[in-house]
């Protein structure tokens, strides 16, 4: 190896040195929002840490409505950051996520059903039973709100499987 390449190398590695010694001191501030970690389980944006997009999951029950939260109103529940249009909506899911999180982790559950964890969109959503599924495709939308129990019933003896391969 050349000098010149030598000290290259050596003037790369002081700056990836610098670099990361500022992440690793940089404070959070005081405008710090609430913190989650991406996981598999939960379908969770890997860039933000947002779950479903940063959808409010309790509108679509209180406004029969697909609505985006707010950054004003995060709340961190099983490693996502979910969002909210208001307070009230923020402390019904504190109070209650397994009621108003989308079931299967916001994963289709015609494609769990199928054995395939495929990502919910947001946008395609259906409340039977008092919960929330998201679904790829308006196709698996049609298709389940004609047979929810037949779809549920193999969605739910499939996620155990699925849910074992995924990272916590």
């Amino acid at each position: 190896m050349t000098a010149q390449r030598q000290e290259g190398n050596a003037l790369r590695l002081g700056f990836a040195t610098i670099g990361l010694a500022a992440l690793l001191l940089c404070p959070t501030g005081p405008t710090a929002r609430a913190e989650g970690a991406t996981t598999e389980r939960i379908v969770v944006d890997r860039h933000t840490g947002l779950a479903i997009d940063g959808f409010d999951p309790v509108a679509y029950f209180a406004d029969g409505a697909a609505r985006v939260g707010a950054a004003d109103f995060e709340a961190s529940a099983a490693g996502a950051i979910w969002r909210f249009r208001n307070a009230s909506n923020r402390a019904a899911f504190v109070g209650h996520p397994e009621i108003y999180a989308p079931q299967f982790g916001g994963y289709d559950p015609v494609g769990v059903a199928r054995g395939v964890p495929l990502q919910g969109n947001a946008r395609i959503w259906l409340v039977a039973g008092q919960r929330l599924y998201l679904f790829s495709r308006e196709d698996d939308r049609d298709a389940f709100a004609a047979a929810p129990e037949r779809i549920l019933a193999r969605a739910r003896a499939q996620w155990p499987g699925l849910i074992a391969t995924m990272a916590e």
